[in-house]
């Protein structure tokens, strides 16, 4: 991932406003601190803060189309590219592609496919596209909002957009969440329907939701196909050409990310070797490190274990509450230890981490979803969590470790993996009291948690 900021029809182009933008975009530099990437076309301005995980040596951005009549400035990773590109190439054989970034695809897919580029991206991103040919302008969110992503407006009807609020609080009169799943057209602009957005995310889960009456899923549970769709999940975001490693609490989310991580890595040849990197954090004696340890072991990972006291959480609550723009307590709570424990990792060289955000909210994980008085109202309880991830889980998840630099993708909220879990029928994922209650240790002794609502 990186930073973003972009200033659009200003009604200043001149050198004071270039300045402006680039000291704002300073403000959010800790997302990208391996290179800062500047673009001025009249009075729309794009600026990037690099973290390099992609062709490190060449794919710094904004990036263009052949012609450079297309500019984009995109926070995070398309796991399509390839394909992606495959297809352009096909279609037109003399296309040149500059880089070997796997965003540069974004700008040659608008050219060819305008609004419909942000459908056609499997990953997590958010972007800014100026297109020069006709001065208009195109944003994006990735379907969940595991990027941040904000909108704001300036006094002089110009349009904002960045990663970080920090970056818009002293040019807007009023800034929002940019909803993830939705592209902004500027061409939309006029339209008092939409007001510029239109949402292009429309999974069968989300429709079933938003059905009057609402409905309920109805695919029997099959354990080969939602794993395969997890393995795959799993693996497509193993792609880097930096060290990378993975975030092992010892909880049942984090085990299974590792363990099919670790399996996979094995006949990859990683900038690391093929010895998988786990990393915890915990207090002194807390069970996190004893289970993390334990699966550790179990899947015979290269294993980094970290603790921090009370204090030392108690002293960074203020920059956790800088960086991750919230004052929601149990979003703070969380995200102290996920702080800590990025700025160790950056420490031994490591960019980017696999974690598992998302699956509670899948599979109705939060010891609350017992209470379920039936499989209608479970399934469209884990629509909302999932729809309201953005504002919490993902975002602690993102800004924690980006403000250290360090990368987290979560396959549990993986496009394809999500369109599986939540076509299941709501019944295969509620208890089954008839079978009694669940033990309070695993054959291998480690504690089954109950989980607690974090949003």
């Amino acid at each position: 991932m990186c930073g973003i900021l972009a200033c659009l029809q200003s009604t200043d182009d001149g050198p004071e406003m270039r300045a402006r933008v680039l000291a704002l975009s300073r403000r959010q530099r800790h997302r990208g601190p391996d290179w800062s990437g500047m673009f001025q076309w009249k009075n729309f301005f794009l600026a990037h803060e690099r973290l390099a995980i992609i062709d490190p040596t060449s794919g710094d951005q904004p990036l263009f189309n052949e012609g450079k009549t297309i500019a984009v400035a995109v926070n995070g990773e398309i796991y399509n590219h390839k394909s992606l590109k495959a297809a352009i190439l096909q279609k037109h054989p003399n296309k040149k592609f500059a880089t070997q970034s796997d965003c540069e695809v974004i700008s040659h897919l608008y050219e060819d496919q305008g609004d419909k580029v942000a459908s056609l991206l499997d990953g997590m991103f958010s972007f800014v596209i100026l297109d020069s040919r006709d001065g208009s302008f195109y944003a994006a969110r990735d379907p969940i909002g595991i990027t941040s992503l904000y909108i704001g407006w300036g006094k002089d009807g110009s349009v904002w957009l960045a990663s970080e609020m920090k970056c818009l609080k002293d040019e807007c009169v009023r800034f929002q969440q940019f909803p993830p799943g939705h592209y902004f057209s500027s061409k939309d602009m006029g339209s008092s329907k939409t007001q510029g957005f239109t949402r292009y995310y429309n999974p069968q889960f989300y429709l079933d939701f938003e059905a009057s009456p609402p409905r309920s899923p109805s695919t029997p549970y099959d354990p080969k196909v939602l794993r395969e769709a997890f393995e795959a999940a799993v693996i497509k975001r193993m792609m880097s050409d930096v060290p990378f490693g993975v975030l092992l609490s010892g909880g049942l989310d984090s085990s299974l990310v590792a363990a099919i991580a670790s399996r996979a890595i094995k006949s990859q040849d990683t900038v690391w070797g093929n010895r998988l990197h786990s990393f915890c954090i915990g207090l002194p004696g807390s069970p996190d490190l004893k289970a993390g340890r334990e699966v550790a072991q179990f899947l015979g990972t290269d294993h980094h274990e970290f603790t921090f006291t009370v204090q030392e959480g108690i002293d960074a609550i203020s920059d956790v509450i800088q960086h991750i723009e919230t004052y929601d307590v149990t979003t703070i709570r969380a995200s102290t230890p996920m702080f800590l424990m990025s700025r160790k990792i950056k420490a031994l060289g490591v960019k980017m981490v696999l974690s598992g955000e998302g699956s509670d909210e899948v599979f109705g994980g939060y010891l609350y979803f017992h209470k379920a008085p039936n499989k209608d109202e479970f399934f469209q309880e884990t629509v909302r969590k999932v729809q309201a991830l953005h504002q919490y889980d993902c975002l602690r998840a993102n800004k924690s470790t980006m403000a250290w630099g360090v990368e987290a993708r979560v396959p549990f909220l993986d496009r394809n993996f999500l369109d599986v879990a939540m076509a299941i029928d709501p019944t295969e994922k509620m208890i089954d009291r008839s079978k009694g209650e669940q033990q309070t240790l695993t054959p291998h002794d480690c504690p089954c948690y109950s989980k607690i609502m974090l949003c």
